[in-house]
């Protein structure tokens, strides 16, 4: 029994050892939220001021993430939206991304493209089937998380619309809650 004993001892620490040695992920996602919220409305002088529709919503689709690396020079954030059957897609690069693990990320799709491809339906959070988002560096996925519990790469087969899931910068957005997100890269 005790030869047994040490056989099994012997055979299992070194899976034991390798399994509390693995690295953890750079990267993780660990939160994903959506909120469909009116325009922001700003008062300024010097000409006509004209009010934004309360009515109207921006789908906001924030995201927090955790780093390990004390700082990442440049991180890919790519986002996949299935609303209303339509997947809607957009990437966002944020630079100088320090450790942490309440990171940030955003983006918006205006309420034109929202109505869209609501075709004549009421515009609700159920709308949004669901939500993947990618963290890539260097051309390979870091992270990959859905806000509905679904397959991996479940957007994979199916059609994509880019080009209007919005980066803060591109949005009314874009002066508010700096220190809530990361820097996005600027183009040049």
């Amino acid at each position: 029994m005790r030869a047994i004993s040490i056989v099994a001892f012997s055979v299992l620490l070194p899976l034991i050892v390798s399994a509390q040695t693995r690295p953890a992920a750079d990267f993780q996602i660990t939160k994903i939220t959506r909120k469909l919220i009116p325009a922001p409305q700003f008062a300024y002088t010097g000409a006509p001021q004209y009010q934004t529709s309360q009515r109207d919503r921006w789908l906001e689709v924030e995201v927090e993430f955790g780093a390990r690396p004390e700082l990442t020079n440049e991180l890919t954030f790519k986002y996949y939206i299935l609303f209303n059957g339509t997947l809607l897609t957009g990437e966002v690069n944020h630079v100088n991304v320090p450790a942490g693990r309440e990171n940030r990320s955003v983006m918006y799709v205006p309420p034109r493209a929202l109505a869209r491809f609501a075709i004549n339906r009421p515009i609700t959070e159920n709308s949004i089937q669901n939500i993947a988002v990618q963290i890539v560096q260097g051309g390979d996925v870091k992270a990959e998380a859905s806000l509905n519990r679904a397959q991996p790469q479940w957007y994979a087969a199916l059609p994509q619309v880019s080009g209007l899931v919005l980066n803060k910068d591109q949005t009314p957005f874009a002066p508010l809650y700096w220190d809530r997100y990361e820097q996005i890269k600027t183009a040049r």
